[in-house]
């Protein structure tokens, strides 16, 4: 006998909506027993995926999707939403080369109405949607499901904005798994939910309205009366200001309250708020306890559980930089952390337990997180952001006109730069030596080893300026780190190999492939350290001395340390030919970095053979 019999049945949301409500909790049981043994085999987001199971039944149950759109902020709580969806048999090879994403893609399932891997676009996406269907004529719910998280955005409040006073059929449903609100528990919170959302309240408000409306006095003082009352019972004072017609809290784990206020509302007209109480992990224990590490798991037994406290394997770039954090921030009391809500991903929490005055996790706000870091730095203090690569793209205005045109002291440190493996295109950190090198002012550094990491990370601190210092995700060669907190030659890179007629010029974390590439070749490889400012006495010496270049990085071929290399040749006149390898003009999908980056020519047999194929040419 199956282990999941009824879920078994559903193929599609047009099966889903075919079963009796009181059907939908075996389903979300079962659903939930899924993805724990899914998830365990294949690793991914758990906790996020774990609290929305009954939400994601009750939207596909309620909503004709994919004629209705759902369109989920951030996307790494759909898994339910994917299984639902024809996608339960990819689930096996979730996150991995040639399998489902983790996240929403539209090219992967017309269920999947807008891409994400970022926070806060949806309201503004489904905004969007709403007044595409409205101007086309056609008659279609849009919903936008939003985590508490990323409400904090000022993105989310620039779409509410715009939301709340145009002529158009949004639903916003909060899903609130973290917010210092009471537990919507008791029959109390269902009545208020359904009363507000049901015909009867909505029918006496238009009536009262139209009744009133011939006395603008009265008819201010019945909405008063109005929002006093609902804000007296519910909390949601702020977004009915916005304009939107709130309703909630009710719990989000919930069918029997869900189904029922999701059918109100879909007949509703006008802007629509929902507030959902869910928990993260919810129907696992572990998880329960735990949600930040089920957040995003590897493999595990699902019956024991994620085992820690092995340790003794290398050391990863973002410990490094945890380490090196604390022990700076030892010695020097001007030193202050900042993170866009990732205290966690960025490896801060030691610091944040050891330092908690000088440690400020903004939310998720990577504009404010760079400006504010600049009002610090006015003031004689070291701010140090941690970053992931991709988030500091929402935060590019920032950096070029509050940090670097007033030359600031500002420090990046750049986790996840390079590709990132499962989490894919979104996460993937393919740009930034590129639009960080175009900025005049900035120091820009990537590090070959976890040593060096710690040595250009002291660089930057030190440095009299912006400073960024990009690292990859996981783990180096596993050189040991050094306890003293040196800096590097500024602009200085080192030879590595001494070869003849080929130089490999290495940025970053392909050194190690340079240098196995170097041994085949018999190439010279250079660490190059610097993208800028480059060494361009190292370049010129490379130049004069070998018929082929070759520039290595794990970042956009375009504009790129590579375009650094090739301008510094044209700048001093020097006509050596250069072979420019990095990553290609399209996104990179998920898959094992090492896999895709022997895909994309950039392990150390695919070096070989283009050096050697550009040799022939």
């Amino acid at each position: 006998m199956s282990a999941y019999p009824l879920l078994d049945t559903i193929a599609s949301p047009y099966d889903l909506r075919r079963l009796d409500r009181k059907q939908l909790p075996q389903l979300a049981q079962e659903m939930r027993e899924f993805l724990i043994e899914s998830v365990s085999k294949t690793g991914g987001h758990l906790s996020s995926n774990l609290g929305t199971v009954e939400l994601t039944i009750a939207l596909h149950y309620v909503f004709d999707t994919p004629k209705d759109r759902l369109v989920w902020d951030v996307g790494h709580q759909t898994y339910a939403h994917k299984v639902l969806t024809g996608r339960r048999e990819g689930m096996a090879k979730l996150r991995m080369l040639g399998g489902v994403s983790g996240f929403p893609r539209r090219n992967e399932s017309p269920y999947d109405t807008f891409g994400t891997g970022h926070s806060s676009t949806s309201i503004s996406a489904a905004l969007g949607m709403a007044i595409g269907a409205r101007d086309r004529g056609e008659d279609k719910h849009v919903v936008a499901v939003i985590g508490d998280g990323a409400m904090t955005a000022g993105m989310a409040f620039e779409a509410l904005n715009n939301a709340g006073v145009a002529d158009a059929n949004l639903l916003v449903i909060l899903n609130d798994n973290d917010m210092s609100i009471s537990p919507p528990v008791g029959a109390l919170n269902k009545y208020l939910a359904r009363l507000f959302s049901g015909h009867a309240f909505n029918a006496a408000r238009r009536a009262g309205e139209k009744v009133l409306g011939v006395s603008p006095s009265l008819l201010e003082f019945a909405k008063r009366t109005e929002e006093h009352l609902k804000g007296m019972l519910t909390p949601g004072t702020l977004f009915e200001e916005f304009g939107f017609n709130y309703i909630g809290p009710i719990d989000g784990h919930d069918l029997d309250s869900l189904v029922p206020t999701l059918k109100n509302i879909s007949e509703l007209k006008g802007p629509q708020f929902l507030h959902v109480i869910t928990k993260k992990g919810q129907g696992y224990k572990l998880a329960e306890a735990d949600p930040v590490l089920y957040h995003g798991v590897s493999k595990f037994d699902s019956e024991n559980g994620i085992q820690q406290g092995k340790g003794g394997g290398k050391l990863t770039y973002t410990q490094v930089f945890g380490d090196w954090l604390c022990d700076m921030a030892g010695q020097d009391a001007r030193l202050v952390a900042i993170t866009p809500a990732m205290r966690e991903g960025s490896g801060m929490v030691r610091f944040a337990e050891e330092f908690p005055q000088r440690f400020h996790d903004v939310g998720i706000a990577e504009q404010h997180a760079l400006t504010f870091a600049a009002g610090l730095a006015c003031e004689g203090i070291k701010p140090v952001v941690a970053i992931y690569s991709t988030f500091l793209q929402r935060a590019y205005d920032q950096l070029i006109h509050d940090i670097a045109l007033q030359n600031l002291p500002v420090m990046l440190a750049i986790d996840r730069g390079g590709l990132v493996g499962a989490d894919g295109a979104t996460h993937n950190g393919a740009f930034d030596l590129s639009y960080l090198t175009c900025v005049p002012n900035m120091l820009v550094m990537a590090p070959a080893d976890e040593n060096e990491c710690r040595q250009m990370l002291t660089t930057a601190y030190f440095h009299d300026g912006p400073s960024a210092v990009r690292y990859p995700r996981g783990h180096g060669p596993g050189v040991p780190t050094r306890k003293e907190l040196n800096t590097l030659p500024l602009g200085k890179g080192e030879i590595r190999r001494s070869g003849s007629r080929i130089a490999l010029l290495a940025f970053g974390s392909l050194l190690a492939s340079a240098l196995d590439a170097g041994d085949m070749l018999n190439a010279t490889v250079a660490n190059m350290r610097f993208v800028k400012p480059l060494d361009h006495d190292l370049v010129k010496e490379l130049a004069f001395g070998h018929d082929l270049l070759v520039t290595l990085e794990e970042n956009a071929v375009i504009g790129g340390a590579g375009a650094e290399v090739a301008r510094s040749l044209e700048d001093h006149g020097l006509g050596t030919r250069l072979l420019r390898l990095g990553l290609p003009d399209r996104f990179t999908e998920h898959g094992d970095s090492s896999t895709l980056l022997a895909q994309l020519g950039l392990d150390a047999a695919s070096i070989t053979e283009r050096v050697k194929q550009a040799i022939l040419e």
